[in-house]
């Protein structure tokens, strides 16, 4: 298996998550948005080529008062923090339950706080409580007026790596 970014040399046409707005994004618009660089999509393959899965990762910011008031205290008091979305992230139907969703989201975590732009946190946007119940148990905390806005701060994530 390895991670690589999107190109139009992957087949994206099988690809199946049961979630039909996440498989339309993969097919129709994943390379129009990494062409015009308003997201970077990597896809997980398996030895054959075939795209078992994805996640998309592109920059964002954060208002100082969606955090929690005990993390807000210790930034300065920008409008808006840095920080990076992870915008998508699915696993085909039949590579469901072998652990790929964790491993896309490790791949994820790594690229970004590998990245040299500043970062204060990797965000994600649960689609449902099942998504926000796997983002919980990888250590993100949920926003406190927007609990399926979840975050991880980037020296959690960079901790990880060492």
């Amino acid at each position: 298996m390895r991670v690589e970014a999107l190109t139009s040399d992957h087949d994206r046409a099988r690809f199946e998550s049961g979630v039909d707005a996440l498989d339309r994004y993969l097919r129709t618009q994943a390379g129009q948005d990494a062409r015009k660089n308003l997201a970077a999509p990597f896809v997980l393959l398996l030895p054959d080529g075939t795209v078992a899965g994805y996640y998309t990762l592109s920059s964002t910011g954060l208002h100082l008062g969606e955090l929690p008031a005990e993390t807000a205290r210790k930034l300065p008091r920008y409008p808006l923090v840095p920080a990076t979305l992870l915008g998508r992230l699915a696993v085909d139907r039949r590579q469901q339950g072998k652990g790929y969703g964790r491993f896309l989201l490790a791949d994820a975590l790594y690229r970004a706080a590998g990245s040299e732009v500043a970062s204060f946190a990797v965000i994600v946007d649960a689609k449902d409580e099942g998504a926000r119940r796997f983002y919980e148990r990888e250590s993100f905390l949920a926003l406190p007026d927007q609990p399926m806005k979840l975050f991880r701060p980037m020296s959690d994530i960079r901790r990880l790596f060492r």
